[in-house]
């Protein structure tokens, strides 16, 4: 990779969003967003296969260091099987408190324990109750955003007063982070639900299908039971009559 992450979205028909969806670093720490419960389609093993996917992309060099955080049981059943040494943050029940901003201000805390210089954070973005898209989110740690933003002269065009310049790059990263996982979080639980009802809606047309097909074979059996019956009767009546 020639200093530039390649785009998981162009090759999974995915979509990546966030002006550092490209930047390529040394420390990745990807979040996977999933959901506790299951029947809810294939939204979870989507993005199971795009953490993989992020993972082969990333796996260039040795000075590389590739880190997981699971937010859901799906997700972590799925991939602890076959990534688990690199799996260092873990959280699940989310669907029994009410999401708020607090939620994701304490699971971007955890993250923030972490020594990364980009998290990607993976999820399901609700686009309708039929359609939502696996999205990448990218997000610079505190030291790595000032350093693109000293690299790129972001803010010289500013003048800044309060905090100086290191600890405004550091508040703005951390909001940045809780932010974007707070959007994810809301985003996920959306797609879930669309996606439950979808499945639950197709199990439902299903069940209706296997029904009708057990009446209408129930109904054939009954009636040839009933054919048979008459046919026995109407046969010994007949050699009743034959023997007189």
């Amino acid at each position: 990779m020639s200093g530039r992450f390649a785009d998981p979205g162009l090759l999974l028909n995915g979509w990546s969003c966030g002006p550092f969806a490209g930047i390529d670093v040394n420390r990745n720490l990807f979040l996977t967003v999933s959901t506790d419960r299951g029947l809810c389609g294939g939204i979870n093993s989507t993005l199971s296969k795009y953490t993989r996917t992020l993972l082969n992309l990333t796996r260039d060099g040795e000075e590389k260091k590739l880190m997981i955080a699971i937010i859901g049981d799906k997700g972590k059943a799925q991939l602890q099987r076959d990534q688990g040494d690199h799996i260092v943050y873990t959280a699940a029940d989310m669907a029994k408190v009410n999401l708020n901003f607090s939620v994701a201000s304490y699971v971007a805390e955890e993250v923030l324990k972490t020594e990364y210089d980009a998290v990607r954070i993976l999820f399901n973005r609700f686009e309708s109750a039929i359609k939502f898209t696996p999205t990448i989110v990218t997000v610079l740690s505190p030291a790595g955003l000032e350093k693109h933003v000293d690299a790129n002269g972001m803010l010289d065009m500013y003048e800044l007063e309060g905090p100086d310049r290191g600890e405004l790059l550091q508040d703005l990263a951390e909001f940045q982070l809780v932010a974007s996982v707070f959007s994810s979080l809301l985003d996920n639980q959306t797609s879930e639900m669309g996606a439950r009802m979808m499945a639950m809606d197709s199990s439902s047309r299903n069940a209706a299908d296997m029904l009708g097909k057990l009446t209408l074979s129930y109904n054939r059996s009954r009636q040839a039971g009933i054919t048979t019956e008459l046919i026995e009767i109407i046969s010994g009546a007949a050699a009743l009559d034959e023997a007189k």
